[in-house]
């Protein structure tokens, strides 16, 4: 991070350095190689910026040339993309620091449990000192206020955890692995239990209320609304099973993570760095990169519109990216770029990050106008074609960028970003600063202490199991009256023959559970009353995630 007047330092208040002084030189210095000089041109903004790092250009770095990100700029979206081990969890922990100390508040996934650095101090060495002094860069340990999250508490970490009903059916059916039409019907029984006020807490509420739809009841109450076959609905309570029995049942109830807190200053002005603990998940990608999307399309239900701002309100680092879009349906990827598209006006920047930019979608891809790409393999056929494709989506330049990318040294990188007019600014080549954090883990002792010391972990620590579908319809069922025996054929005998004659009935079969249960006064009388109220203050979205009350 620069100590330069448009990134305060942490540590201390120094007077301009040469790294700062420096921005003035590529104007004047005649040394420098004319493409040099364009590329220097494209980054010479005059507002507050990030600062990447130093140009390279035919072999020699050029520190005079400072290759940063307009502020304002980075709630355009961006992609920071290369292969496992070529810096990419470096490049965000330098963005994320410079961001907290311009007062942004950022949001990071850490799927291996080595972003924690973030919240500490880093360690020089002879590689960090190098590094410094090839792009100028005044270097000073520093570290950035933290919270650290775990989704449903299985970490290191404040638990995460949503509501069922809040998660909505186009996530859930994402993390179900559910097809288009078991994601419609899904959707069926969500609108159902909102107009009828059934809380959808957590996975036993949803499996309760599947249970009442699939009765003789439950398909009349939903005909109007398209039905659901049977078949459908024991397909999503199979897949709600197998998806309990993988441990997935703490992820979901209350008390729901308020979003909001992802917006959060330290005492000292700086942004706070929210860190989503996910080493004991990684095993479970369609769930955390589902529950990722969860966290930005509740921002974008809850945000203010306040179009183009002096800085972000939040930057949302999304790590593997491809993970989100793998196996998704069009429904779920045209709601990621409707959210993408229409959350930049709410202050909200979002950096996917992930190997290649063909793992993002192009209409997403189309979004993202801050671009950072290490390094590329292209030891097989498809990685040669990855590398081609990934050419192709750089504006026009001076270098060779399949040379380039394949050439590429760990924490070097190819940058374009948009300018302060919105424009690309030029390909730079670029060797990127050291971080001044800790480029690690810290201890897990030190890292518990820090969560439990923290103001949230009261709100957050101990779940609540509140009254909710479930216990609406056991308690409806505890009141119903048990249903009549049907009589023995000799006793419907004794009947006809003392009565007068009439068409003797059919012995009816001993009523199921949940026919009892909806076949009483309770429920009905429950199901009129709670259908005028929390059902008409739910909204759904684009994800069908619902709009709650802050």
């Amino acid at each position: 991070m620069s100590d330069s007047e448009t990134v305060p330092s942490a540590a201390s208040d120094t007077a301009p350095t040469a790294a700062a002084e420096t921005r003035e030189t590529p104007r004047s210095a005649p040394a420098l190689p004319q493409e040099a000089l364009k590329i220097a041109s494209g980054y010479a903004f005059t507002g507050p910026a990030l600062d990447l790092g130093a140009l390279l250009w035919d072999g020699p770095c050029l520190p005079d040339v400072q290759i940063r990100i307009p502020l304002p700029m980075l709630n355009r979206h961006g992609l920071v993309a290369g292969a496992t081990g070529t810096g990419k969890t470096k490049t965000l922990q330098l963005i994320a620091e410079q961001l907290s100390a311009q007062g942004v508040p950022v949001f990071l996934a850490d799927i291996k449990g080595d972003v924690s650095g973030v919240s500490a101090p880093g360690v020089s060495n002879d590689r960090v000192q190098e590094r410094a002094r090839d792009v100028h860069q005044e270097w000073t340990p520093t570290g950035c206020p933290a919270e650290f999250y775990a989704l449903g508490g299985m970490g290191h970490g404040i638990p995460v955890r949503a509501t069922i009903t809040s998660f909505g059916p186009v996530l859930l059916s994402k993390v179900l692995q559910l097809n288009q039409t078991q994601e419609q019907s899904l959707g069926l029984i969500f609108h159902y239990a909102d107009q009828k006020g059934l809380d959808l807490v957590d996975l036993k509420d949803l499996r309760a209320v599947v249970a009442f739809l699939t009765s003789d009841e439950g398909k009349q109450e939903l005909k109007g609304i398209g039905g659901l076959s049977t078949a459908t609905a024991g397909v999503i309570l199979r897949s709600l099973t197998a998806f309990e029995a993988q441990g997935m049942s703490p992820f979901f109830g209350e008390p729901e993570f308020d979003t909001s807190e992802l917006l959060r200053t330290a005492s000292q002005g700086r942004g706070v760095v929210s860190v989503l603990e996910l080493p004991e998940v990684q095993d479970k990608p369609q769930l955390f990169s589902t529950f990722l999307m969860w966290l930005l399309a509740d921002l974008f239900h809850d945000l203010p519109e306040v179009g183009d701002a002096d800085k972000p309100k939040l930057v949302f680092f999304f790590d593997e990216a491809h993970l989100l879009f793998n196996d998704a349906s069009k429904a779920f990827l045209d709601s990621i770029t409707q959210t993408v598209r229409l959350i930049r006006s709410k202050g909200v920047g979002v950096f996917f990050v992930t190997q290649t930019p063909k793992d993002v979608p192009g209409d997403v891809l189309a979004q993202l106008g801050n671009r950072v790409q290490h390094a590329l393999r292209a030891f097989t056929p498809d990685d040669q074609k990855a590398l081609k494709a990934t050419v192709k989506t750089f504006p026009n330049s001076g270098y060779d960028l399949e040379e380039v990318l394949t050439g590429l040294g760990t924490g070097e990188a190819v940058v374009t970003v948009l300018s302060e007019k919105g424009a690309p600014t030029p390909v730079a080549v670029t060797r990127l600063r050291a971080p001044q954090s800790l480029m690690g883990p810290v201890e897990e002792g030190v890292l518990d202490q820090v969560v439990k010391g923290s103001s949230l972990y009261g709100r957050y620590a101990q779940a609540v199991d509140r009254e909710s579908a479930y216990e609406k319809l056991t308690a409806a069922q505890a009141q119903a009256p048990e249903p009549p025996r049907p009589a023995s054929r000799a006793k419907a005998r004794e009947t006809k023959e003392s009565k007068e004659p009439r068409e003797p009935r059919e012995p009816r079969e001993e009523a199921s559970v949940v026919e009892q249960v909806v076949g009483s006064g309770l429920f009905k009388s429950l199901a009129r009353s709670v259908g005028t109220q929390i059902g008409r203050e739910i909204t759904r979205s684009l994800f069908g995630t619902a709009r709650r009350r802050r």
